[in-house]
């Protein structure tokens, strides 16, 4: 079961360590205030180191789970592109198969292509429909290419429509293990309370030395909130500002229309 956070938006979860970071911030400041007269000047300098390492584990942190996030949408996006070439050329070859079993087979690779709102379905109900749809179609092309391996169990079309329509199927199946393979929960957990807890370390040693830097600490929460909102939205593929292009399964929309308008 998909967990909790990846059915919220990402700017909410942004908005919401943003609001934490400067939360705990404050804490830490009050309470660097409240111990300024007790500690020794000693002290002071291991607050800043310590500080200055959790700033560095959290900058680790955040490029590890940046590079988990981007490796996933790359992932995604090389698989849509060979999901379209493998239908491209299962059609292709559908057009080498003897009639009639062609024409209908082509028919139903057309209609199989028109799944953009596979990809676009943003509620899990859609998508649920959606993916019955595909398998059903799925289910209809293999049957009839069952038929005709048995029918034709030497011809040289049907074999190699029977490898592009398996490639087919394979490359559906693998993009629905993709869809769903997110950064892992506590990684995120992890990068989240780091976050704050760097920050609270920032804040107790604005108040340890007196001084609040409130734009220094203020943009830094904001980075690191706006680098967090970029991973959970390149985490999510089925919305957020940075979806996967489906250009390559438009595109061979227009090239099936075209073919079956003219004939071919």
């Amino acid at each position: 079961m998909t967990h909790f956070s990846f059915g919220l938006y990402d700017a909410l979860l942004a908005f919401g360590l943003l609001v934490f970071t400067a939360f705990g911030t404050e804490i830490g400041y009050v309470a660097g205030r409240r111990a300024q007269w007790i500690h020794p000047e000693g002290a002071k300098g291991q607050v800043t180191a310590i500080t200055a390492g959790a700033l560095g584990v959290l900058a680790l942190l955040m490029a590890f789970t940046f590079a988990m996030a981007v490796s996933r949408y790359d992932v995604r996006k090389q698989l849509v592109l060979n999901e379209a070439n493998a239908i491209a050329s299962t059609y292709l070859r559908a057009r080498l198969l003897p009639a009639p079993h062609k024409a209908e087979i082509a028919d139903l690779i057309r209609r199989y292509v028109v799944r953009l709102d596979f990809y676009r379905a943003a509620d899990d109900r859609a998508l649920a429909k959606a993916i019955a749809e595909t398998e059903e179609l799925q289910a209809q092309l293999w049957s009839r290419a069952h038929l005709l391996a048995e029918k034709y169990a030497s011809s040289n079309p049907v074999a190699l429509f029977l490898q592009a329509l398996n490639d087919t199927i394979d490359l559906h199946a693998r993009r629905l293990v993709v869809q769903d393979d997110h950064v892992p929960p506590t990684v995120l957990a992890v990068l989240f309370f780091a976050t704050i807890a760097a920050m609270g370390l920032v804040g107790y040693g604005c108040g340890l030395f007196g001084r609040r830097h409130i734009v220094v600490t203020t943009l830094l929460s904001i980075i690191v909130a706006a680098v967090t909102l970029v991973i959970l939205d390149l985490d999510r593929p089925r919305r957020g500002f940075m979806r996967v292009s489906k250009e390559s399964f438009q595109n061979l929309q227009q090239e099936l229309h075209r073919s079956a308008e003219s004939g071919r």
